[in-house]
C-alpha cells in the first residue's frame, strides 16, 4: 500500500458513542467451515522460491494439498482498489474504488478515494448538537454481507476499504485500513530532537511533523499536535468555501485559523544524559525510557473544549540520550475502548477484544514506513515496530478463530507489504539505495516476515477442523522502485498541461490544506493532468470545472496520442522502456461507476515508478530521477498483468487461472448460495 493522507479533517469528539449491540448471535445454519487469509503483498516469486528452498512448509504442504496459482489483480495494482475487488468480487467500475485519492472534478483538487467525512455540527459554537460522520465510498455489496443475509456466520478482521464498519448480519467486523489516527490521517507520526535545524522543523513531505527541542538545564517543555478543533475548522472551510477574491479580513482570519486550529497538549522531557535516558510525562502519564527502548501504549487526551475530548494512545520510543536528545512518538492510534467514531461492527467487538486481549494497534496502516523513509528512525525500530504491528493482528484473528463461532473467517494482515516497500533495496542490488553492508544485515528480513506468515498458516492449519476450506491469497505482488517518473512534468513538457513557471515541491500538508494546489496551471489550455498514481485524467468539457476536451473523436485520439507517446519513452541512461502499458478507460473498467474512472492507467516498467510529487499532483523539473529514499518497492503504478498475487488451497483449482474478483463467488457457491449477477468472477472450486 502506498500513499498517505489527511483522511478526515475530522477534528472530534469524545463525544458519547453508542455501543451498539448487534444482533443476537444466529444459530449455525452450515456445517461448512471457510477460512480465508490474506498477506497484503506477498510477491509470488519470493513465495515460489522459498517454497522451494524449504523455507514455507505450511504453505508448500496447503500447494501440495490443493494447489498454488498466481492471482490476477486489478488494472490499479493497489491496495485500496484491489482489496476492494476482493470484496465484492467486481472490477473497480463496480466499486468506485480506483487510487488512494480521488479528485474534486469542478475544482481540481484532491481528497482521500475512500470516505467521505461529515463534520459534527455545535450550538453556540461550543455545545456538541450532532456527531461527526464517516461514509464509505466504496460501492458493491461484500461478499461478507451477502452470505451474512443467508445465515452464515462470520468474522471479518481488519480487511483493507473496512472502514468505517459495515454492519454484517450474523457476523463481527473489525476495520482495517483507512481507520486513521485522531488527526484524522493514515499516519502522522512526530519527532522530536535536539540537533534538529529550525529550517527542518514542520510537515515532512509525507506527513510526519518534526519540532527541535531546546533544554534549559535537564528539561525541555513542548507539544504533540492533535486533531484541528471540529469549530474552528467549520469555521475555516466556511471561509474557503467563497473560493478566490477574499477579503482582507478573510485572508487574515484564516491565517489565525491555520496557525490555530489544532489541539495541542504539553508535555514534558526530563534527560539524563549520563544514564542515556528520558522520563516523559505526558498526558498524566510518566514514562520512563532508556535509549533504543519503547514504551508500551500511553493512554492521551486531547481537550477541545469542557464538553468535548479525543482520546488516543500512542508508543514513545527514546531513539537516542548521549550528545544529543530524539525522541519519536507514534501516530495516536483511536483506543479501541473509546474510539472516536465506531471501528467495529458491532461497536462493542473491538471493546471485548481488548478487555479479552490486552490493548492492540487500531491505526488501519500499522507499521512506521513513514518514519524510516524519512530517516527519523532506523530499520532495526522499523523492524521491532513491525512485528509487533504483525503479532496483534495475529493475536486477534487467531483468537476469534478459537471462539469457533462463524462459518466464515477473513482476516488481513499488511505487513508483509510494509517490509518490501522499505527493504526491497535490500535484495535488489542494483538499486540505488543497495547497500552490501546493510544487506548483510537485513537482506534476510523479507524473508522472515514471509517465514512468520508460514508459522501463522501452521497454526491456522492445526487449529481447523477437518474438512475446513482454507485459502491464503496476497491481494498483489511487487517490483523494484529504482527510478521516479515525473508524469505531471512529462504532461507539462508535452503540451498536455498548460502551465506557466515553476511549481514548488509538495507535501501532503500542502496537498490537503484547502489552497491553491495546481500553481500556475492555465486549466483553459489544458488537456490532461495526473494525480495519484498512475492516472491520467483528461479535463473534459462538462466534468471538470474548466474543460477544453469533447466526448468521442477528441476523447478517443487523446487516448491514442498519449497512450503512444508514453509507450515510446526511453531512459536515457540505457534506452530502457519506462512504460511498458497504458491501459484505456473502458478496456480495463465497466460498471455504474465508470464516469470516475481515470481516461488512461500508466503501467510502468520494473523499476520505475510515478514519482511521490506526482502523486501529491506536483510537476519540478527534471523528468526522471533515481529513488534515493528506503521506500524501495512497489506495485502502485506497475503494469498490473505483471503485478500477480498468490493463491494457495487446501482444495483442487477447477482451472490454473485466477483473479482476485473470483473469491467473491467462490465462497458464495462453497456455501451454497446463489452468485449476483453483477459479479464479475467465476467460481474456483
Amino acid at each position: 500500500m502506498t500513499l498517505r493522507r489527511t483522511l478526515l479533517a475530522l477534528p472530534l469528539a469524545g463525544l458519547v458513542l453508542a455501543l451498539a449491540c448487534g444482533s443476537p448471535e444466529p444459530p449455525q445454519k452450515f456445517t461448512q467451515k471457510l477460512v480465508i487469509l490474506g498477506f497484503d503483498g506477498i510477491d509470488p516469486r519470493l513465495l515460489e522460491r522459498w517454497m522451494a528452498d524449504g523455507r514455507l512448509p505450511n504453505m508448500a504442504r496447503l500447494a501440495h494439498q490443493g494447489g498454488f496459482l498466481r492471482l490476477g489483480t486489478t488494472a490499479s495494482p493497489e491496495s485500496p482498489t484491489s482489496w476492494s475487488s476482493f470484496a465484492i468480487g467486481g472490477n473497480p467500475g463496480k466499486h468506485d474504488v480506483y487510487d488512494f485519492l480521488v479528485r474534486n472534478t469542478r475544482t481540481y483538487m484532491p481528497d482521500l478515494g475512500m470516505v467521505k467525512r461529515v463534520a459534527p455540527r455545535f450550538l453556540f459554537n461550543y455545545i456538541p448538537i450532532s456527531m461527526p460522520k464517516v461514509l464509505s465510498l466504496r460501492g458493491g455489496t461484500s461478499f461478507w454481507v451477502i452470505a451474512g443475509q443467508a445465515g452464515v456466520r462470520s468474522r471479518i478482521l481488519t480487511v483493507p476499504v473496512t472502514f468505517p464498519p459495515e454492519s454484517v448480519p450474523g457476523g463481527n467486523l473489525l476495520s482495517g485500513l483507512p481507520l486513521p489516527d485522531v488527526r484524522g490521517t493514515i499516519g502522522t507520526f512526530y519527532y522530536f530532537a535536539t540537533d534538529l535545524s529550525r529550517y527542518e522543523e514542520g510537515n515532512t513531505e509525507m506527513g510526519g511533523i518534526l519540532k527541535r527541542l531546546v533544554f534549559e538545564g535537564d528539561t525541555a517543555k513542548t507539544e504533540l499536535v492533535g486533531p484541528a478543533n471540529p469549530i474552528l475548522k467549520a469555521e475555516e472551510d466556511a471561509i474557503r468555501a467563497k473560493g478566490a477574491g477574499l477579503s482582507d479580513a478573510d485572508q487574515a482570519r484564516l491565517a489565525e485559523l491555520t496557525a490555530s486550529e489544532d489541539v495541542r497538549l504539553p508535555f514534558t522531557i526530563r534527560w539524563n544524559r549520563e544514564a542515556r535516558s528520558a522520563r516523559i510525562d505526558i498526558g498524566g502519564t510518566s514514562v520512563d525510557l532508556k535509549e533504543g527502548q519503547w514504551s508500551n501504549w500511553v493512554p492521551l487526551q486531547f481537550r477541545v473544549n469542557f464538553l468535548v475530548r479525543v482520546n488516543g494512545m500512542a508508543q514513545l520510543f527514546l531513539v537516542r540520550a548521549n550528545q544529543d536528545l530524539q525522541l519519536y512518538i507514534s501516530p495516536v492510534n483511536w483506543r479501541p475502548d473509546s474510539p472516536v467514531l465506531p471501528i467495529s461492527a458491532p461497536a462493542s467487538f473491538a471493546t471485548r477484544l481488548q478487555k479479552e486481549l490486552g490493548t492492540y494497534r487500531t491505526l488501519g496502516w500499522a507499521e512506521a514506513t513513514w518514519p524510516l523513509n524519512e530517516d527519523r528512525i532506523d530499520e532495526k525500530a522499523f523492524m521491532d515496530d513491525l512485528l509487533r504491528a504483525f503479532d496483534d493482528r495475529e493475536r486477534i484473528i487467531l483468537h476469534e478463530m478459537d471462539a469457533r463461532k462463524w462459518d466464515l473467517l477473513v482476516g488481513v494482515l499488511e505487513s508483509t507489504d510494509r517490509v518490501q516497500h522499505m527493504f526491497w533495496r535490500f535484495i535488489d542490488t542494483t538499486h540505488p539505495m543497495y547497500s552490501a553492508a546493510e544487506a548483510a544485515k537485513y537482506g534476510d528480513a523479507i524473508q522472515r516476515v514471509y517465514q512468520r506468515c508460514d508459522q501463522m498458516v501452521g497454526k491456522v492449519l492445526k487449529r481447523v477442523e477437518p474438512g475446513t476450506t482454507v485459502i491464503v491469497l496476497s491481494d498483489h505482488g511487487f517490483h523494484s522502485f529504482r527510478q521516479a517518473v515525473n508524469l505531471n512534468t512529462w504532461l507539462v513538457q508535452n503540451g498536455y498541461i498548460a502551465r506557466q513557471g515553476q511549481a514548488g515541491d509538495k507535501n501532503l500538508n500542502d496537498l490537503f490544506s484547502g489552497g491553491q494546489f495546481w500553481e500556475n496551471v492555465d486549466w483553459s489550455k489544458t488537456k490532461a493532468y495526473s494525480l495519484g498514481l498512475g492516472q491520467i485524467y483528461f479535463n473534459m468539457a462538462g466534468r471538470e470545472g474548466q474543460g477544453i476536451v469533447h466526448e468521442g473523436t477528441e476523447y478517443t485520439q487523446l487516448q491514442e496520442e498519449i497512450s503512444k507517446k508514453l509507450l515510446a519513452m526511453r531512459d536515457p541512461a540505457d534506452g530502457a522502456s519506462i512504460v511498458s502499458a497504458v491501459y484505456k478507460r473502458d478496456d480495463v473498467f465497466w460498471g455504474p461507476y465508470i464516469a470516475n474512472a481515470p481516461d488512461l492507467q500508466v503501467g510502468f516498467a520494473d523499476g520505475y515508478r510515478v514519482s511521490w510529487q506526482t502523486s501529491l499532483g506536483g510537476s519540478p523539473a527534471g523528468l526522471l530521477y533515481p529513488n534515493m529514499r528506503k521506500w524501495s518497492g512497489d506495485h502502485c503504478s506497475f503494469d498490473y498483468k505483471t503485478e500477480p498475487g498468490i493463491l494457495l488451497s487446501n482444495r483442487k483449482f477447477a482451472s490454473g487461472v485466477a483473479d482476485i474478483v473470483d473469491l467473491g463467488p467462490t465462497v458464495l457457491k462453497l456455501f451454497g448460495l446463489a452468485v449476483p449477477k453483477s459479479m464479475d468472477g467465476k467460481v474456483l472450486f
